[in-house]
């Protein structure tokens, strides 16, 4: 992952520090800052491209399941291969981390390139496996592995319809305001 190192040596030389969000963000090559995070550990994942209310409850839920949550983002590549449509995402993954990364209620942030994020969340070992109310349990990756481990795995309904694909239709004008 890119990271903006021009403007943050910029913003140094100023004497501004780095914000602490961004420390959130930790590279998927080596684990071993996942052993600092707190138990019961939550792990969810998805696209995180344009945030919104919907987001942000989710991911407020799913935290309340735990003493931590790990967000796992698609990479760019494997957020293309999803077919939610030849530009997206409309954020890079450098950029969509950042923003996960700043909300409160998430430990840290990550990523994966693979398809699923199956090998990450073995490799993390979470207690309580989340995602959104429209992924049956049986179909969440990475599901039989928590679940013979003894953890969770939760499908967290939807409380508010909101989607990304839906607001950047309406932005582009393709569909009314809801």
């Amino acid at each position: 992952m890119q990271t903006a190192r021009g403007a943050r040596g910029q913003a140094q030389a100023q004497g501004l520090v780095q914000p602490d969000f961004e420390a959130k963000i930790r590279d998927p090559r080596s684990l071993g800052w996942v052993a600092s995070l707190a138990r019961p550990l939550v792990f969810t994942n998805g696209v995180f491209d344009l945030l919104h209310r919907g987001h942000v409850t989710y991911l407020a839920r799913a935290r309340a399941l735990g003493a931590s949550l790990l967000v796992a983002l698609n990479g760019d590549a494997s957020a293309r291969r999803l077919g939610k449509g030849a530009d997206r995402p409309l954020n890079s993954l450098a950029d969509r981390a950042a923003v996960v990364a700043a909300l409160g209620m998430v430990s840290a942030v990550t990523w994966f390139d693979e398809d699923t994020p199956e090998a990450l969340i073995a490799a993390c070992r979470p207690d309580v496996l989340a995602k959104g109310g429209d992924w049956p349990v049986e179909r969440i990756a990475g599901a039989p592995g928590v679940l013979a481990r003894g953890g969770r795995v939760i499908s967290i309904p939807f409380e508010h319809e909101r989607s990304t694909t839906a607001l950047v239709q309406r932005i582009r004008g393709s569909i009314a305001p809801s």
